[in-house]
């Protein structure tokens, strides 16, 4: 009976495994299809590119990663983290992305562990070649966790995407679920 498969879980990973460490409940999320996302979310957002460069070349200036809360199990790396525009305040992206490090070679793999740089950077530096597949599309009601992340108040529906990394032998370089605040005069 698929009624009873909780689609929030499962479009909302991997953001769902920091909320249930945290005993947090999950916001409620709709699946959308990216033709219906409106602008400026879709341009952003409703693309196979990695969303590191997107951003730096909608916000013209590098992106800066600050690391929510992290963890290591085995050769998984997983993080919830935020991407600033340098040399602002304001986070354009609240994510939360599995890494499978396994598949990376020791250099990226020790820039990943170090927390400083966002994945797209790293792929970037290290001329790792790689694809983008996002896997869904999203809106979801900001929760207070996500207000917090984000600087913003609610209530107010984001808009995000559930995104594949892989290598090109096809493997599985990471799992990420991407969130945009607001855009700016589209408060609701």
């Amino acid at each position: 009976m698929p009624e009873l498969i909780d689609t929030t879980l499962d479009l909302l990973y991997p953001l769902n495994e920091f909320y249930e460490e945290a005993g947090l409940a999950l916001p409620s999320a709709t699946r959308i299809n990216g033709r219906e996302m409106p602008e400026p979310y879709r341009r952003l957002l409703v693309h196979d590119r990695d969303m590191t460069p997107t951003l730096e070349a909608a916000y013209d200036r590098k992106m800066n990663l600050r690391v929510l809360k992290y963890a290591l199990d085995q050769e998984v790396f997983s993080r919830q983290i935020l991407l600033i525009p340098e040399g602002c305040d304001s986070p354009v992206v609240f994510g939360a992305i599995k890494i499978f490090l396994d598949e990376f070679p020791t250099a990226a793999r020790d820039l990943v562990l170090e927390r400083k740089l966002p994945l797209g950077t790293i792929l970037e530096s290290q001329a790792i070649k790689h694809f983008s597949r996002p896997d869904a599309f999203f809106e979801v009601d900001a929760d207070s966790s996500m207000c917090l992340a984000l600087a913003i108040t609610g209530p107010v529906k984001l808009y995000g995407r559930r995104n594949v990394l892989g290598n090109s032998t096809g493997r599985k370089l990471a799992q990420v679920l991407e969130i945009l605040p607001p855009a700016k005069g589209h408060h609701e």
